[in-house]
């Protein structure tokens, strides 16, 4: 999977779908992120999503270790975005623009024409980034529950 030119050096990052021996390091990143929450468990969340053929979690990799993050699965009728991390010190570097353009290229090769990424409340400070990517307020509001 390759991303498009990023606005600075991402020289040394791969991108590619995560393995075993990166799952410590993707919590941790989104451990450092803030993503996680006592109430999803995050290894079952990855555990998950490598076991559904319709999702997975894309990293992006400089050397041995994992700087960036995306799961993405789609559910017949539209594509998500989750987890999107790209470690603290190296934000502002196109990494996140990166990890974004390779999740959103995961989905369009398996046919996915829609898109969508949830924003807790909260974190309204990366509003800003998803805007600049041409992500708009969707005008929905989700609810859940727990099965």
């Amino acid at each position: 999977m390759s991303a498009e030119p990023a606005t600075r050096d991402l020289t040394g990052v791969a991108f590619r779908e995560v393995v075993d021996a990166d799952v410590e390091q993707v919590v941790t990143l989104w451990e450092a992120c803030g993503l996680t929450r006592p109430w999803n468990d995050p290894r079952l969340d990855i555990a998950d999503a490598r076991a559904n053929p319709t999702s997975t979690v894309l990293v992006g990799v400089r050397g041995d270790e994992v700087v960036a993050s995306a799961m993405v699965g789609y559910d017949g009728h539209r594509g998500w975005v989750y987890y999107l991390a790209v470690r603290p010190e190296d934000r502002g570097s196109g990494l996140g623009r990166a990890a974004t353009r390779v999740a959103e290229g995961w989905l369009r090769e398996r046919g996915v024409r829609k898109l969508r990424l949830m924003v807790r409340h909260g974190n309204e400070q990366v509003l800003g980034f998803y805007e600049g990517l041409g992500y708009t307020d969707s005008d929905c509001l989700v609810l859940g529950r727990d099965l």
